[in-house]
């Protein structure tokens, strides 16, 4: 039997209203970031998370950079964060002139260990930042106790989260601020694009003027504060108007998905399977992760290989912030070593996890992998 087509990573459903509100743009003239679907999309997205204020803005990793130039985050400031995350996370800490500290991961969830955050707090700690890996949130619950009684102010970075809630409360709305990535990849997509959210009035404005060069009202030219340009455009926003009307439907897709290889994948040796929940979430499987067992003679880079030779696309896992050339070229986390993370990245990968991904490929997938397990 011949192989089915190349199976990809991630593909977007973009059969709703997309082709319908896009067209409204394109009829109208409002193709910039001053058409009418960037506010409404702010409006509705920053509702469905629980938040006063939505701010769009062009990408997840501009979406972090305006939250921590907001908080007012800057030199010798020490920002505590998990070494297992993409390298958006870190980019404005260094820039800016902050200290990024570090902490492991937690073997089950992935997500930061919360039991390390607090020996990590000296008197130069300005905030937290809390990153909600894969499919679970990080246990919020000792987050925000430990940034309530030592005065620190909370980043969320719920980029990988759209639709997932924490004991019933919707990932998102946390933080003092928080973020969200519309990559193509995301479960609500605009092709690129990122939203900060808050219930803070002070920093929404702050954030909204970052977004847009810091002109001023009536000395449009004069600038008091260094911005950028962020904006999110009408043709996004109305792409994210479009998905956000679908939320429920694409977080029900996502979590059959999860179940339905976690089926196919049961008892395979070698192998270890995400966590299906947790006492305050249901994994919502924005991607399927599996983490090679220590037994496996090779390591996720030959997995994955191995895999594409069989039509099946694979990604990484993260690579620790501590290891990260650019990183150690600065001098940053000399002699740090966070061996949970290690092992994450060394052993770990994520197979197809589309919305649109059919039982059909699921089972291929699931079969090539037991196959080089064999």
């Amino acid at each position: 039997m011949s192989q089915p087509a190349f199976i990809s990573v991630s593909e977007p459903l973009l059969d709703g209203n997309e082709k319908k509100y896009l067209a409204q743009c394109i009829d109208t003239g409002w193709i910039s970031s001053e058409g009418p679907f960037v506010k409404r999309f702010e409006r509705e997205f920053s509702a469905q998370v629980g938040r006063k204020h939505g701010v769009a803005v062009c990408n997840g990793t501009v979406a972090i950079d305006a939250a921590i130039e907001a908080l007012g985050i800057g030199p010798g400031d020490e920002v505590i964060m998990p070494t297992f995350t993409i390298i958006s996370c870190i980019g404005q800490i260094v820039r800016c002139g902050a200290i990024p500290v570090l902490v492991d991961s937690d073997p089950t969830t992935w997500n930061m260990d919360v039991t390390q955050i607090e020996a990590r707090i000296t008197s130069r700690t300005k905030a937290i930042m809390m990153v909600h890996i894969f499919g679970l949130p990080v246990d919020v619950g000792p987050v925000l106790d430990i940034a309530r009684r030592h005065g620190l102010r909370l980043i969320e970075d719920a980029a990988q989260m759209h639709g997932q809630s924490h004991n019933g409360r919707p990932c998102g709305s946390f933080g003092d601020i928080s973020t969200f990535s519309f990559y193509s990849n995301k479960l609500i997509t605009t092709g690129e694009g990122g939203m900060i959210v808050t219930n803070d009035d002070a920093l929404a404005e702050t954030c909204a003027s970052l977004r847009n060069l810091c002109f001023q009202p009536g000395r449009r030219f004069v600038h008091e504060r260094l911005g950028w340009n962020l904006r999110m455009t009408n043709l996004q926003a109305a792409m994210g108007v479009a998905q956000l009307e679908r939320i429920d439907e694409f977080a029900s897709r996502k979590r059959a998905m999860g179940a339905r290889y976690s089926e196919l994948l049961s008892g395979t040796e070698g192998l270890n399977l995400p966590l299906s929940r947790t006492s305050y979430a249901e994994n919502i499987y924005w991607v399927y992760g599996v983490v090679l067992d220590d037994s496996v003679e090779f390591d996720a880079a030959e997995a994955m290989r191995r895999l594409a030779g069989m039509n099946v696309g694979c990604r990484p896992f993260f690579h620790p912030m501590h290891q990260q050339p650019v990183l150690e070229r600065l001098g940053l986390f000399d002699g740090q070593t966070y061996p949970v993370a290690e092992r994450l990245s060394q052993r770990g990968f994520y197979i197809p996890s589309s919305i649109t991904i059919t039982s059909e490929q699921m089972v291929h997938v699931a079969g090539a992998i037991r196959k080089i397990l064999a």
